[in-house]
């Protein structure tokens, strides 16, 4: 590796390490990762592409770390089968969609990812809905899950919160269940849009393993010390990185 190309390495790295961080504790890494891919020269698709796969790899074990609350958990096949094919047809709309409108997209697609992530407190209380079983989605939520899977598959930002958010409003109310279904589902979103992106060379490999490894990293970190902080200044914090993103953003497109 050349010594001009260290400063790059070490900032994505950083990037990477402070995004699993976040994820790990309040959620909203990709608010710094993926404009820290477009920073570093990437093309906007090929930065989305390459965020969701890294993302996707340091994530991939929190599946195993829900194992109990899944075991035996039957009834979420239909909504794994609307989450897989939701995330391909993400995916592939990304990849039909011309470089300069996705870049045009990227302020609004932030906006909307920071705006669901700042309100996900009142999303998840809307309404007083009744419990509701929590061995499956209803059939009748399918149709919300498969748009969000879509989404999803197409930029991610904000994913989990929306699936949690989902759950609330159908009247789940065990959140560690929740946590665990949105694991799941969330990754087999990320998970399956990865071979739209793979077959179409879309992931930068190099950018991907280094991010993967700072997202493991930050993730393990976070988890460590995510006790010793207000999750309400995490949350704040994600957030106004979140409006900077998108003020930045707007501003680069104008």
């Amino acid at each position: 590796m050349e010594s001009a190309e260290l400063p790059r390495v070490a900032s994505g790295l950083g990037a990477a390490v402070l995004a699993g961080a976040l994820n790990s504790v309040a959620g909203g890494g990709s608010f710094i990762s993926f404009p820290a891919l477009v920073f570093l020269g990437l093309p906007s698709i090929v930065a989305n592409a390459t965020n969701n796969t890294a993302m996707w790899l340091g994530t991939l074990s929190s599946v195993g770390g829900y194992r109990e609350e899944l075991s035996g958990w039957r009834g979420l096949w239909p909504a794994l089968v609307v989450s897989l094919v939701g995330g391909v047809i993400g995916a592939e709309l990304l990849l039909r969609t011309p470089e300069q409108t996705f870049s045009q997209l990227i302020p609004w697609l932030l906006l909307f990812a920071t705006l669901v992530f700042a309100g996900s407190d009142a999303l998840r209380t809307l309404a007083g809905r009744p419990a509701a079983s929590e061995e499956r989605i209803e059939l009748r939520w399918l149709p919300a899950l498969f748009v969000v899977a879509i989404y999803g598959g197409y930029f991610g930002a904000g994913i989990s919160i929306l699936i949690l958010a989902l759950f609330a409003v159908s009247g789940w109310t065990h959140i560690h269940r929740m946590n665990a279904a949105k694991v799941l589902l969330a990754t087999s979103v990320n998970g399956i849009a990865v071979i739209p992106f793979l077959l179409a060379h879309k992931i930068a490999w190099r950018e991907a393993l280094i991010f993967t490894v700072g997202a493991v990293v930050g993730g393990y970190v976070g988890a460590r010390i995510a006790r010793r902080i207000d999750p309400r200044i995490v949350r704040l914090a994600v957030v106004i990185v979140g409006v900077g993103m998108t003020v930045y953003f707007f501003v680069r497109r104008a």
